[in-house]
Order: structure tokens, then C-alpha cells, then sequence
């Protein structure tokens, strides 16, 4: 919101803003980012008339066929600009639109279509011009504030404000060990995680000798040409530092390659929000070996300038700044006052560049960065070079090995560059375990780089033709794309809301920040807050645990443990009470909570834990998957599919009559469910009853009742679980709430006073579990057409230390392993490992997507070995009405799926491009394209948990006739409050606005079931129908009386003066299903019904570096008729999006002493926005292949719609699968032989090594007897 008020601010317009470079900081897990976008366009000038430009409806490969125009030319040129170009130093052709270069008719960029009509479904929003009169003045004492010196503290912690450079060396002189803090986004990491405490700290922000500066642009063009090198001053925020060598390099050209190379590194340095405040001499203290601009300062031969009290004021050059691990040439007195940048000379054969790689492409910290320069002399030959690399080493360092090797060579000869890459695999020869991990992909990175800059440089200097692609990184634009047209759907309804896209009740309240969650909550009177103690160890006895020094910390009021309560009370579980809630006499995971300290402030509470000390004796510990096999670690589950000859106990049978059979191992990691609001929960004792209320972030509320009951000693009735709304939960507050909501409630029962308590990001995701890492085993035999006849499989599920949902995630695998494939016989067998590690749980999906996943490789397997198109076998395998699941659940005529894909086929003019993409591959090397059709099918109910499939609704009419709606859902960002308010308003005849749902509480619902499973409209809805038809029979008489158009409070006024009931209890519970396990012959169906989808994405990847980017995606979706459009659509897209995240970015990484190492934001990187599909068409199923209305009326779900949460999830996996394509290409190309194993998720790192190119071969790292990577997977 702050980003984009300031681009209607300062009347930004598309020439000046880069969209994702201005959002860039901000993550987001529910909406697929594209509405963030959508409406962050209505705040640049060119939109503030009142009206949102349309947006661009498709982006393809081209057609080789069809020529290029200028037209295109010009359209490329709009999409893009100098600030959004693709970031290339020396700028990008699309900068300019009549330039020719990899923007031209051999662009490995995409084509911008025209768009499509866009669907008028939605309204089309209009605002008022943008009225600058109207904005609150800025306060004149402010304008006229002068900063003092400031200094205040205790003598545990000083802060000085100096507001000159005279007083901050002074100070400094004063305090040598003192923490100068500028922008203090490293200071806050040092203090929050690795627990530093700075005595004494000195903010150096006001001082205007170190961030104020003349900008050099504006010097006129001889006094440019005079300039030899460029002063930054060195609190200069890096946002100012972008600007200053953006207008330098405009006006300087080659001569501000170095400036240019920086500017790119600091585009995507961290987000807008720490590029504001931070600064190159922040950088530079830190000496970060992975520092984005130090590799290209140390390239361009860089000095910093230092001022001394001691040495007075003198320089060190960069090749001497880094002396080791995060240690400088600074003296301890010094402060770094500026970096000096030198120019080239005007007629110099110089270049220099930047290159980088993370994990996402925005707001990442790099795996390797690196700046290269290279100087000739008339005759082509090395005069100068700097190759500098960070990831590489303990310190940003020289590839000096390489520039000795190019001295005085012939840069254009292919020896040179031979020589080059021989000397940085001698020189940076990393070892299989070096910390961080990655060395076989590091030590490739090094040398890609390096060879990119090789060609690079021989292009720009006119030394040779190089093909476009080759030097060209991956380009992303700005996401546009199309929703479908719901009007036709919507007239012949007869509706007054359901069906129509409503806006979210709470939208307005999300962002303006009025919408309050737990930890918003006003403080409570004599409140106290919780910090949990953590185990620091994966597997030990607990020998003892001293609290002493937690408890004589300022604030500190009391601590729980073990003691605390009976053995009965301190062990829960969500199916199987096998948890601890908080460890005794052994911790089994590393993060498991061992007590909760609490006092009067949640820092106090948190510094107390910190000081708790536990001693451990450790015992092995088994971490992965393989692991678990080997050492037999199961939970019971024992359950199995059968069907056709397994039922007898064998396929041997089966087997022998396939004309072909296939063996194969899939794996696939977890995911973190990163909400953005962490578990929090606030209790309230009530003293008089005994009874309590607890605020909790929860999606169960009926478990965390349970529960907090037991820890109480207290009838659940005694209980009231409150929740207004979630900042997001995905399955990750189904069980993991329940613990928080425990500790919390104890706390205030011991104390008689409230206790809240939130999560901190990194403890939040050490206790609470993540999607199930998966391996699977597998073996299946197909006739001579490649339909599969046989499946045998054995699937493994990571479930940690305890049970948790491991069984019903495991049992939803195993029914969703056909995906949308008949197989006339199968085997299905899952096993739940039980390892050292936290308890994962649900997530959205709940096992579905895994099962699929290990279908669709198996199908790519065939089709590779058989030589058989993939789209033609998945259509050969594709269900028929009539046929029958591996659990016996018969595909009925609402099988749609053959219908989408055919639909789907059409409309993303799919066949073309699929043409397309394999001559781009023919004409590309570095680049390759690769694009997927995939089908998803998903059930719709609690499959294995058939008493949770009811639910209850209580709907009040006021004798004013306005509503009151209380149901047994969960309100978690997913509208459903929003979906209830309509399905009442619609049976009640009553607009939205006069229904009122408040908030969800175990007082008013009873045995709620969790909102969960994609059915929380399809229980809550079918049950508040169920109350409002009560009412609206004891109404009819009324309604008759006074005509069925008088307003409800007419209605309502009469009834209750005949002393008519106004509220009812709904209650409905889900038919026909009831699958038993076990029953192989003709059993009850496990699901209610299927929500089906189909994807279509196209992704181009960078050989060179594994980048990638999504060029576009076409979803379509069997929803039923939709109750509400605007939330399904976002539903989707969201799906969607973190479905890619979880199989081609989201990796969750373990350290060898079993502790989970990507806690946080730093380390587990979800897709960003611009991560999401440069061109995202959605659609949803209305019409049959001969294009008549479809309806759902059989599947008798609430107004005939379709459970939205969860289904569209897998599709996500077209990114994968697509991204496969693209390396299968290059493999190709390459001649590599040996099948594609590319298991998920595809991070950057597996598909450059998957490419296996002669620099991959190159660089290969032996794994040395003993050694262990540094990093675990724990699907492996």
C-alpha cells in the first residue's frame, strides 16, 4: 500500500516505475500476487483518470512462420523500459525499439499478442482523479526539525544519535567496539538470531556528510568527460545509489559499465523497503562473502575511504578490504566515509558486468555473485582484468588464477577463455560438504558466469558475432492475463448475490489495517506473554533443565514445564494422543518445546528462554526417508488399495501379459506452509466459573476446545475458542494451533491473569510442520499402446515424530494416485516413516498432489521410453464414464476433464505453440522452452474421517430484520464469511450488507468440524440453508400476507409480534459417502464429488544458470456455478502459485544435526511477483464439447458449486513438468543418454546440473569417502 501511494504521490507513470522493482519486498501466499498488481496499476498517473488500462491477454513463443513487424517491435518497447528492461549492464535492446540485438528477430524473448476482449464479468472499477489538494499537508515543524545529538541508555546499553561526521569519529574514538547502524537491516539479524548485544550503538542515518551528494548527471557533458571516477557517499541508500548510477550511465555510456553492473546488482539486492534504508558502506562493514555489490566494486578496483582519529582520513583498496570470514582492513576507529568508483577512459576496450544467482529472482540472497571486467588493448589483447566472485569462498574474492591466466591473451581466441575456466575450477575447488552446500552447482555457476562475460565482451567490443541467446538472461515481465467471462452463467440464475462476484467483506479492513487478528488484539488488563524453550537438539535424554537465570530476568513471572501438569494432560494428538506437549525425559525433534517462560513483556519472555539451560545427552537420530526404511521406523497405518488381480494378492499374472513393464524411484520435497500471520492465541480466565476464553489463529476450533479443556481439568463447556480471522493457514492450524492454544491457557489458568503468546517466524516454523516430504516406489506394465494396465507401488511419507495427520495424508495420496488415469489393476500400499524430525501436517492438498505427482512422472516415463507423445498418452489413459478408481468409486458423467482438454486445447491455441516451442529449441542453445498440458482431478470431502463431513450453522433474525450468522467455518483470507453472508442473503431474500457474520466460536457451534479438505462451503453452506429454511417456513405466511418483495424487517417486525421463532439451528451432514478400508469388492464412495482442472504452461529456461521464467498459463476449472466468482478466481490463481512454489522453487533444507535449517523468510524463498506467469489466463468450465450449458444439479452441493481451496493446487506442477520439456530439450541438444530423473522441487540448482553440458561435466565435484553433503533432504 505505501509502495503504491507513493507512485500516485509523486505522479510515477510507466516510464518511471518497474512495478515488481517497487513491490519487490512484499510476499504473498493466498493470491497468486496478480490482483496485487492488478490494483497497484491504478495508482500510476497515466491510470488515475479514472479508468485501468487493460491488460495484455497472452504471451506465446512465436509462430516461426510469421515475420516480425515493427508493430511488435513498438509493443515490446511499451511492455517494457529502462528501468524494466531485462537488467543487462550496457542496457537492453528493448531500451530501445528500433535497436536490433536479442530483442530482434532471433529474440529468445517472448511476443506480446494482442490482447483478447477482456470478460465483463466483473464491473469495471472506476476511481476519482487523483486530487493532489487533497492530501494532509506535511507537518510544518517537521520541515523545520534540526536533529540533535542524541544519547540515551542504562549501563547495560547506550545509543548515540550524532547528526555530523566530526561526532560520529569522535564517538567512535570514544567507543572503538561500537555498532554503527545505519539502515539496520543486517543490525537486526545479528541481534534477533544470532543473539549479538551491542552495548553501545551509534545511528548514523542523520549525518549529511554520509548520505547527501550532488548527482554527477547534471554536470555539463565536458565536465562529464573530465570525470575519472565517482564518489557515492557511504550512507547513501541504495535506492539513491540506483538512481545515481542509472543517470550516470545514461550519460556516460561504456565509460559507466562498472556503475551500470552495480545498479543491476542493487535492483535485486533485497527488496525496495531495505534498499531505502540501507547502504554500500553497510555492505562493506559487513563483508557478507555473498555481498551483491562487492564482487563488482572489487572488479572495478574500488576504494573506500576511511576516516580515523587515529590515521586521519585515507583510502584502502578493495582487493586489500577483505582480510577473512566477515573481517575487514576497517581500524577498530574507523568509519567509512566513502567508495570511490573508477570510470573507464572515454576510448577504452573496456567492459565490466554483473551476474547473479539465487533461488528466486527478487528479494534473494545470491548462491553466486560475481563482477568481471576485462580490458584490451588496440590489438586485442588482455591489458586488465578483475574477476571478482562472492559464494565462493569465506570472502568476496580476486579470481586472481584467472587473470593471470587472460594476462596479455588474446581475448577473442576460444583458448583464452578455455584457460579462464581451467584457472577458476583450480582456483575455487570446493569440497562435497563445503558450507552452504551446492558445490558441484557453485563451481558450475563460476564458470557459466565467466562464460557468458567471455562472449558477452567479445560481442560488445566487436570482436565477433555471438548468438543472441547466449549472452541474454532471462527476461521477465510484468504479469497481464484474462479471467473469463461469468455474465452468461449469472443471467439465467434468478439470483439476487450467489453467483456474483462480491467483493471480500473484509477487503477494505486488509488494507487499510483495521482487520484485527490475535496479536492485534488491544492489551489486555495484567497481561502476560509466553516465549517457548526449544529444544536444541534432534534426538536426546534430557538430563536436566536449570530455570535459575530465566527467572531472575527483568519481568519474568513464571515458567511451565513437564511438571506442570499429569502425564494424561501433556499429551494430545489430533487422531492419536502420541504428542507431548511439552517434552519429557527426551526430546525427539530439534525445536521441540520443553517449557514456556512468561512475563510482563513478550522481549522479557523471549530473553528469558534464551537463558534457560538445558543439558542433553544425544542418541542417533533418523532424519530422511531412507533412513526410516532402513531401520523399519513406521507408525501403524497398514492401509491398501486393491483392485482387479491385486484383490487375490498377486499381479504376477497381470504383469506377464503387459507388453511392456517399467521400474522406477520418484521423490519429492515438503513445503513450509508460511502463512503470514504465525500461531497466536490469547487466553482469558474467568474466575468466577472457572471457565475461560481463548483468541486463537485457528482452523479447529473444536481440537483446540478438546484440548484446552484436558490441560485445564475442566468440562469442554468451560471453553470458549474465539476466532475472528487468520492471516493465512493452508492446513498449517488444522493440529498445529492446538499446542499454542494449550500453553497459553495453562499459563492463565496458573496465573489468573491473561496470556497471550505469537510465534516468531523461525519458532513458528520449527514446531508447526510442513506439507509431507514423499518418496515412491514404483513398477507398471502397459499394453503395446502405452494404456497402463498394472500399478504396483509402495509410497513413503515423512511424518516426523509423531503421527499427527501423517495417516489421512498418507490414505489421500494413495486414492489420488491414478490422477485422472484408468488402471484396470492396482496396488496401493503406504507407509508413514516416523523420523527425528518436527511433525508435519496438513497442507492444501493434504497428500493429493503428491499421489498425482508420482502418476505424471510415471507417464512421462513411459513416454519416453516408448516414444509416444505425452499428450497422446494421457489421452489414451483418460477415465471413461462408467470405469472405476483403484478404491472402486465409479467416474460418473461429472467427469469433465476430456471436455477442459479439449476446450482448453483450443482456446491457448496450444497445438501452434507446441510447434513453436520445439523450432525455438531447434534455433537456440543457451535458451530452451518447454510447454506442458496437465489434468488434475481432486475429491471433495474428509475422506478418511467420516464424522467430520457435518456441520452447523445458527442464523438470527432481529426484529429490524437484519442477520446475525454464526456457522462452525473458519474465516482464513479464503472468503468464506463472505460465501455464507451470501448463500443467507440469497435464502432470505436480504442484500449481503444486512447479514452480519461476526466471528466463529465454540460457544455458539457446537463440535465444529475443522475448515478444512476444500469443504467449508459445502458444510457450512448446506447448513446455514438448512437454518434459513426453517425460518423461511415459519415466514411463508407472512411473505403471503405482504407479498413476497416486502423488505424483511416488515416480514420479521410481524412474526415476532406473533411471537414467531426468528433463529434457527442448521445442521447437514454429508450423503452417499462412507469408504471402508479394507472392503475391495463394493464399497460406500470416499469422495462426495471431483473438482477438476486443467493446465496449459509454457516456460523458457537459462541453460547457463538454471533461471527460469513462466511465459504463460492458461487454467481452466470445473467450479460448479461459482457463489462467488471474485473469490474463486483468486482461489485459483493462489492455488496455482503456490503449487509452482512447491514443485520448482520451495526447498526445505535440514543441517546434519537434524535442525531445520530454512526458518524464515532469508532461507525458504516462496515465488515472488515475479515469479508468477508473465501472461495468467483464467478460465472455468461452462459448456460441453457441443456448447451446452452444463449442469451440476446430481452432485447436490451447496447452489451446485464446487470446492475451490485445493484443487487447483497441482496444476502448479505444469510449471515443473513444462520446465522438464525445456531441460529434455537441452539434453538433447547436448547428447546426453541416460533417462531424465528431475525430481521435485526443480529448484535453479537441479536444472542446470540436469542439463549436463560439457560445463557441468566440467565441473563436477567427487564426494570423498565419509563425506556428507552439507545440507539433507529428508525425502531422500
Amino acid at each position: 500500500m505505501q509502495n503504491s501511494y507513493r507512485n500516485g504521490k509523486f505522479h510515477l507513470t510507466n516510464s518511471d516505475v518497474e512495478l515488481q522493482g517497487h513491490l519487490d519486498g512484499n510476499l504473498c501466499r493466498c493470491t497468486g500476487y496478480k490482483p496485487i498488481l492488478e490494483a497497484a496499476r491504478t495508482f500510476i498517473t497515466e491510470d488515475l483518470n479514472g479508468v485501468i488500462a487493460e491488460s495484455n491477454g497472452h504471451k506465446e513463443t512465436p509462430d516461426p512462420s510469421t515475420p516480425d513487424t515493427e508493430e511488435d517491435d513498438a509493443n515490446v518497447f511499451r511492455a517494457t523500459n529502462g528501468s524494466g528492461s531485462c537488467g543487462r549492464p550496457g542496457g537492453c535492446c528493448r531500451d530501445d525499439p528500433n535497436a536490433k540485438g536479442c530483442g530482434s528477430a532471433k529474440s529468445t524473448e517472448a511476443e506480446i499478442t494482442p490482447p483478447s476482449s477482456p470478460g465483463k464479468s466483473f464491473s469495471e472499477p472506476t476511481f476519482l482523479p487523483y486530487d493532489a489538494s487533497t492530501e494532509p499537508i506535511f507537518p510544518p515543524s517537521l520541515w523545520k526539525y534540526e536533529p540533535r545529538p542524541i544519547c540515551y541508555g542504562d549501563e547495560r546499553r547506550l545509543w548515540f544519535r550524532p547528526t555530523s561526521l566530526e561526532q560520529l569519529v569522535e564517538l567512535k574514538a570514544v567507543y572503538p567496539s561500537a555498532k554503527i547502524v545505519g539502515g539496520a537491516s543486517e543490525t537486526q539479524i545479528e541481534v534477533r538470531f544470532k543473539k549479538m548485544n551491542y552495548r553501545v550503538s551509534v545511528f548514523a542515518a542523520d549525518i549529511p556528510e554520509l548520505n547527501s551528494h550532488q548527482d554527477p548527471s547534471q554536470k555539463t557533458q565536458a565536465e562529464l568527460g573530465a570525470l575519472k571516477e565517482i564518489t557515492i557517499p557511504g550512507n547513501l541508500s541504495l535506492t539513491k545509489v540506483e538512481d545515481l548510477c542509472n543517470n550516470l550511465y545514461r550519460k556516460l555510456g561504456r565509460r559507466a559499465l562498472p556503475l551500470e553492473a552495480l545498479r543491476k546488482q542493487l535492483r535485486f539486492f533485497a527488496g525496495r523497503q531495505i534498499r531505502n534504508v540501507a547502504s554500500l558502506a553497510g555492505s562493506l562493514a559487513t563483508a557478507s562473502p555473498i555481498s551483491d555489490s562487492a564482487p563488482v566494486l572489487l572488479a572495478a578496483g574500488a576504494r573506500v575511504s576511511v576516516l580515523s582519529r587515529k590515521l586521519g582520513a585515507f583510502d584502502i583498496p578493495l582487493s586489500s578490504w577483505f582480510v577473512s570470514y566477515r573481517t575487514t582492513a576497517l581500524p577498530e576507529d574507523g568509519v567509512i566515509t566513502q567508495i570511490i568508483i573508477p570510470l573507464a577512459d572515454e576510448d577504452a576496450l573496456e567492459i565490466t558486468k554483473a551476474y547473479k544467482q539465487a533461488k528466486r529472482k527478487d528479494d534473494d540472497i545470491a548462491i553466486v555473485t560475481s563482477g568481471l571486467r576485462v580490458r584490451l588493448d588496440q590489438d586485442g589483447l588482455v591489458q586488465d582484468s578483475g574477476f571478482a566472485f562472492g559464494g565462493m569462498a569465506p570472502t568476496t574474492v580476486i579470481a586472481s588464477k584467472a587473470q593471470e591466466a587472460v594476462a596479455g591473451k588474446r581475448w577473442a581466441d576460444t583458448a583464452t577463455l578455455e584457460a579462464a575456466m581451467d584457472a577458476l575450477l583450480e582456483q575455487f575447488d570446493l569440497p562435497f560438504g563445503v558450507p552452504g552446500g551446492m558445490a558441484h552447482y557453485r563451481r558450475v555457476l563460476t564458470i557459466s558466469m565467466f562464460f557468458r562475460f567471455w562472449h558477452e565482451a567479445v560481442s560488445e567490443l566487436g570482436l565477433a558475432e555471438v548468438d543472441p541467446d547466449l549472452i541474454q538472461e532471462i527476461h521477465r515481465e510484468i504479469s497481464s492475463g484474462n479471467r473469463d467471462n461469468f455474465t452468461a452463467s449469472m443471467k439465467n440464475r434468478g439470483t439476487r448475490t450467489v453467483g456474483r462476484p462480491v467483493p471480500h467483506l473484509s477487503a477494505l479492513k486488509h488494507c487499510t489495517g483495521e482487520a484485527e487478528y490475535v496479536d492485534d488484539m488491544p492489551r489486555q488488563h495484567n497481561e502476560l506473554f509466553g516465549a517457548p524453550v526449544m529444544s536444541k537438539m534432534a534426538h536426546a535424554e534430557i538430563l536436566s533443565v536449570d530455570w535459575t537465570a530465566a527467572l531472575e530476568m527483568p519481568g519474568v513471572v513464571g515458567y511451565l514445564d513437564k511438571n506442570s501438569l499429569s502425564s494424561d494432560q501433556n499429551t494430545w494428538g489430533p487422531v492419536v494422543r502420541d504428542e507431548e506437549l511439552f517434552a519429557d525425559g527426551k526430546v525427539h525433534f530439534y525445536g521441540q518445546i520443553i517449557g514456556l517462560v512468561y512475563a510482563e513483556s513478550a522481549l522479557q519472555a523471549r530473553a528469558a528462554a534464551d537463558r534457560v539451560d538445558v543439558t542433553y545427552n544425544a542418541l542417533p537420530s533418523i532424519v530422511t526417508i531412507n533412513e526410516a526404511i532402513k531401520a523399519s521406523s513406521f507408525f501403524k497405518h497398514g492401509k491398501q488399495l486393491r483392485k482387479g488381480d491385486a484383490v487375490g494378492g498377486s499381479l504376477e499374472d497381470a504383469f506377464s501379459k503387459c507388453a511392456h513393464v517399467f521400474e522406477g524411484t520418484t521423490r519429492m520435497g515438503g513445503q513450509e506452509h508460511f502463512y503470514l500471520e504465525t500461531n497466536a492465541a490469547l487466553a482469558i480466565p474467568h474466575m468466577e466459573d472457572g471457565s475461560m476464553e481463548v483468541y486463537v489463529s485457528s482452523q479447529n476450533l473444536m481440537e483446540n476446545q478438546v484440548f484446552v479443556a484436558q490441560v485445564l481439568g475442566v468440562p469442554m463447556s468451560r471453553v470458549n475458542m474465539r476466532v475472528r480471522r487468520m492471516g493465512g493457514a493452508y492446513g498449517g492450524k488444522e493440529s498445529r494451533s492446538t499446542p499454542i492454544a494449550m500453553l497459553v491457557a495453562l499459563a492463565a489458568r496458573k496465573e489468573s491473569r491473561p496470556v497471550r503468546m505469537m510465534l516468531n517466524r523461525d519458532e513458528d516454523i520449527a514446531t508447526s510442520g510442513q506439507r509431507h516430504p514423499f518418496q515412491s516406489h514404483w513398477k507398471v506394465g502397459v499394453d503395446s499402446q502405452g494404456k497402463i494396465q498394472v500399478l504396483d507401488v509402495d509410497i513413503y511419507n515423512n511424518a516426523g515424530h509423531t503421527l499427527d495427520m501423517s495417516s489421512a495424508v498418507m490414505d489421500r495420496a494413495c486414492t489420488h494416485v491414478d490422477n485422472c488415469y484408468y488402471i484396470p489393476h492396482a496396488w496401493v500400499r503406504g507407509w508413514v516413516c516416523k523420523t527425528n524430525t518436527v511433525s508435519n501436517t496438513a497442507f492444501r492438498g493434504f497428500g493429493g498432489p503428491q499421489g498425482m505427482y508420482i502418476t505424471e512422472n510415471i507417464m512421462y516415463t513411459i513416454s519416453e521410453a516408448l516414444n509416444i507423445d505425452i499428450d497422446d498418452l494421457r489421452t489414451r489413459n483418460l477415465y471413461q464414464i462408467g470405469q472405476r478408481t483403484p478404491f472402486l468409486q465409479e467416474i460418473t458423467d461429472d467427469f469433465h476433464v476430456p471436455t477442459m482438454l479439449e476446450q482448453l486445447t483450443v482456446t491457448s491455441d496450444y497445438e501452434k505453440r507446441k510447434k513453436a516451442v520445439k523450432e525455438f529449441n531447434s534455433k537456440n542453445r543457451y535458451k530452451k522452452r518447454g510447454i506442458c498440458k496437465i489434468p488434475t482431478k481432486f475429491g471433495l470431502s474428509f475422506a478418511t474421517a467420516l464424522c467430520l463431513n457435518q456441520a452447523a450453522a445458527y442464523v438470527k433474525i432481529y426484529e429490524d430484520g437484519s442477520v446475525l450468522l454464526h456457522h462452525g467455518g473458519t474465516e482464513m483470507g479464503q472468503g468464506l464469511y463472505t460465501k455464507m453472508s451470501q448463500v443467507a442473503a440469497e435464502e432470505l431474500g436480504v442484500t449481503v450488507d444486512e447479514v452480519y457474520n461476526k466471528e466463529s466460536q465454540t460457544d455458539q457451534i457446537a463440535n465444529g468440524s475443522p475448515t478444512a479438505a476444500s469443504s467449508g462451503s459445502d458444510l457450512n453452506g448446506q447448513a446455514v440453508k438448512n437454518a434459513c429454511d426453517q425460518i423461511n417456513e415459519r415466514l411463508k405466511p407472512y411473505r403471503e400476507k405482504y407479498g413476497y418483495d416486502a423488505p424483511l424487517s416488515k416480514i420479521a417486525h410481524a412474526a415476532y409480534s406473533d411471537r414467531v421463532n426468528l433463529a434457527a439451528n442448521g445442521f447437514w451432514k454429508m450423503p452417499r459417502i462412507g469408504y471402508e478400508w479394507g472392503n475391495w469388492k463394493d464399497p460406500l464412495p470416499m469422495y462426495y464429488y471431483w473438482t477438476q482442472g486443467v493446465a496449459i504452461t509454457e516456460v523458457e529456461l537459462d541453460t547457463l544458470t538454471g533461471d527460469s521464467t513462466v511465459l504463460r498459463t492458461d487454467l481452466m476449472m470445473d467450479i460448479g456455478r461459482s457463489i462467488n466468482p471474485a473469490l474463486d478466481y483468486g482461489q485459483i490463481e493462489g492455488a496455482f502459485v503456490q503449487g509452482q512454489g512447491l514443485f520448482t522453487m520451495e526447498e526445505s533444507l535440514w543441517t546434519k544435526t537434524g535442525e531445520l535449517f530454512t526458518k524464515g523468510p532469508g532461507t525458504y524463498k516462496i515465488p515472488g511477483f515475479s515469479d508468477i506467469p508473465q501472461v495468467f489466463n483464467i478460465s472455468t468450465l461452462q459448456h460441453d464439447s457441443e456448447g451446452k450449458p452444463i449442469s451440476w444439479e446430481k452432485i447436490r452441493s451447496i447452489q451446485s458449486s464446487k470446492g475451490t481451496g485445493e484443487p487447483p493446487l497441482f496444476l502448479g506442477s505444469s510449471v515443473f513438468f513444462a520446465l522438464r520439456e525445456a531441460v529434455k530439450a537441452a539434453r538433447e541438444m547436448n547428447k546426453v543418454t541416460e533417462p531424465l530423473v528431475l525430481n521435485a522441487p526443480s529448484t535453479a540448482e537441479k536444472l542446470r546440473l540436469a542439463v549436463g553440458d560439457s560445463l557441468v561435466r566440467r565441473a563436477g565435484v567427487v564426494c570423498k569417502e565419509g563425506e556428507k553433503n552439507f545440507f539433507t533432504r529428508i525425502e531422500t
